[in-house]
C-alpha cells in the first residue's frame, strides 16, 4: 500500500507540476500580450483626438456649412468633434465651452460671438492645459494660441472696390456687421481704406453708417429703412458687410421700388445672395472658400493636439499679444465670374443659383 501510494503520489505531483507550468506559461504569454495592448492603447498617439467646436451660431447657412466641413475634415484625420452652438449668447457660449473643457477635449476651436467676452474661454482652457484656435474670428485680449481666417481687411476692400466700379460718386450707406465681432471692424476698415480718399475729395458722402446687431438681417432691414427715410430715398450705393445684411438692405430697397437700381455688396456667397446676384438685385459677394478654411483648421487643430508645429506664417495683434495666424485669400464674385468660382468649386450648383433667373 505504501509503495503504491508513493508511486501514485509521485505521479500526481508530476502531473500537477506539469499543469501548473503549462498554466503559468500560458498565463504569462497572454498576460504579456494584454499588457502590451493595453499599454499601446494608453499612448496619446493611439487615442482618438477629441476637438471641441464652440460656435457663435448655427442660424446662418454659412456656419452650418463650416460645421459640416470641419467635422468631415477632422474625422478624415481620425479625430472626433464635439459641437456646441450658442445662438449669439455670450454667457451661453462661455458655459458651453466650459462644458467642452470639462469633457477633456484635446483642443478647443472657437468661433466667437463676442471677441472680448470669449477671452474668458481662452483663460479657462489654458487653466486646463487645452490650447485654443480661433476660427475665422479673432478672440481679443487673450493669450490665444492660433488664429485661422481669411484676410478680412481685404474682404472690405473687395466690397468697396466692386461698388465703386458701378457708382463712384454720390451718397453712400455703410451697413456693418455686429459691433461685437472683430471681423466686422476689419471689414469696415478695409472698405474705408478704399472709400476714404473719395470721401476726402468730396466725391462720396457717407450719409448713414450703422452696425447690425448680431448680424441679424431684420436689424439690417431696419437700418436701411432708416437710411432711406433720412435721405428721402436718395441713396446711390450701399456697402453691406455680408450677405445676410445685404438681404435686409435689398428687402428695404424692394419696398421702395429700388431693388436692382442701387448697387449692394455682400459676403459669404450664400445661395440666396448668389441668386440675387444673377437676378440683378445684389451687385457682388465675397467668396471665402470655407472648405479650404475648414480643412486647414481641422488639420491645424489635430497638430495642436499632438503638440506639433502649426507653421503659422503671420501674426495678428489681438490687443494683448501678436497671435500666430494663418490667413487665406478671399475672392470677389459678381455675375461675370459666378460660374468660374462658386459654381466651379461646387459650393452651389448652377441649377440652384440660376433657378429664379430670367
Amino acid at each position: 500500500m505504501g509503495k503504491r501510494f508513493t508511486r501514485s503520489g509521485a505521479l500526481s505531483i508530476v502531473l500537477i507540476l506539469m499543469l501548473v507550468l503549462a498554466a503559468c506559461s500560458s498565463g504569462n504569454g497572454n498576460g504579456g500580450a494584454k499588457t502590451t495592448d493595453k499599454g499601446s492603447n494608453t499612448k496619446s498617439g493611439d487615442k482618438k483626438i477629441v476637438i471641441g467646436l464652440s460656435l457663435d451660431t448655427l442660424q446662418e447657412e454659412r456656419w452650418q456649412r463650416d460645421r459640416d466641413l470641419f467635422i468631415a475634415a477632422a474625422e478624415a484625420l481620425g479625430a472626433k468633434v464635439e459641437v456646441q452652438a450658442a445662438n449669439s449668447d455670450d454667457a451661453k457660449q462661455i458655459s458651453q465651452a466650459e462644458n467642452l473643457i470639462s469633457q477633456g477635449v484635446n483642443v478647443l476651436v472657437v468661433v466667437p460671438h463676442n471677441a472680448e467676452a470669449t477671452a474668458a474661454i481662452v483663460e479657462k482652457a489654458h487653466a486646463a492645459g487645452i490650447k485654443v484656435l480661433a476660427y475665422d474670428r479673432l478672440i481679443k485680449n487673450s493669450d490665444l494660441d492660433l488664429y485661422v481666417s481669411f484676410d478680412n481687411e481685404k474682404v472690405g476692400e473687395l466690397q468697396a472696390e466692386a461698388i465703386l466700379k458701378v457708382v463712384s460718386k454720390g451718397k453712400f450707406v455703410y451697413i456693418g456687421g455686429s459691433e461685437t465681432d472683430n471681423n466686422a471692424h476689419l471689414f469696415k476698415k478695409g472698405a474705408f481704406n478704399i472709400l476714404q480718399p473719395l470721401i476726402d475729395k468730396g466725391d462720396i458722402q457717407v450719409v448713414f453708417d450703422q452696425w447690425t446687431k448680431d448680424w441679424n438681417p431684420a436689424n439690417a432691414l431696419s437700418n436701411m429703412e432708416n437710411a432711406l427715410t433720412a435721405n428721402d430715398n436718395k441713396i446711390d450705393a450701399v456697402v453691406a458687410a455680408n450677405d445676410g445684411t445685404a438681404g435686409g438692405v435689398i428687402q428695404a430697397l424692394a419696398s421702395q421700388g429700388l431693388a436692382g437700381k442701387i448697387p449692394v455688396s455682400g459676403q459669404d456667397a450664400e445661395l440666396a445672395a448668389a441668386q440675387r446676384i444673377v437676378e440683378g438685385t445684389q451687385t457682388m459677394t465675397v467668396y471665402k472658400p470655407i472648405k479650404d478654411l475648414a480643412q486647414r483648421a481641422a488639420d491645424l487643430a489635430v497638430k495642436m493636439a499632438k503638440g506639433e508645429d502649426v507653421g503659422a506664417d503671420k501674426t495678428v495683434n489681438n490687443g494683448k499679444i501678436d497671435v500666430p495666424s494663418i490667413l487665406l485669400d478671399p475672392k470677389a464674385v459678381d455675375k461675370s465670374n459666378m460660374d468660374a468660382t462658386v459654381i466651379a468649386d461646387g459650393f452651389h450648383s448652377k441649377e440652384d443659383v440660376y433657378k429664379n433667373a430670367k
